[in-house]
């Protein structure tokens, strides 16, 4: 199941894309986390369903700096990640 997250508020120079990485291949997905010029983090993911809700929370909680505002999701059909592990971009 591939889902993309979108994270606002203060999540860029945090460590939060690190953050996700590390926590989201120990849970079993691929894909990636990416800052967009607007200021906020992308991460797609691509894993088991029963996961979501465990990285969901820790998007929502973020590294000790990030001030995590919202998290917006999307089911992305047919956007399933092309690498092997989960990148930082």
């Amino acid at each position: 199941m591939t889902r993309r997250f979108v994270v606002f508020g203060t999540v860029q120079g945090v460590g939060f894309r690190w953050f996700v990485a590390r926590h989201a291949k120990a849970l079993g997905f691929r894909g990636y986390a990416r800052n967009l010029p607007d200021g906020s983090v992308e991460v797609v993911a691509d894993g088991r369903e029963e996961s979501l809700p465990e990285l969901e929370r820790l998007l929502q909680a973020g590294p000790a700096n990030a001030q995590v505002e919202r998290v917006e999701q999307s089911l992305e059909a047919g956007r399933i990640p092309t690498g092997k592990s989960f990148d930082v971009l």
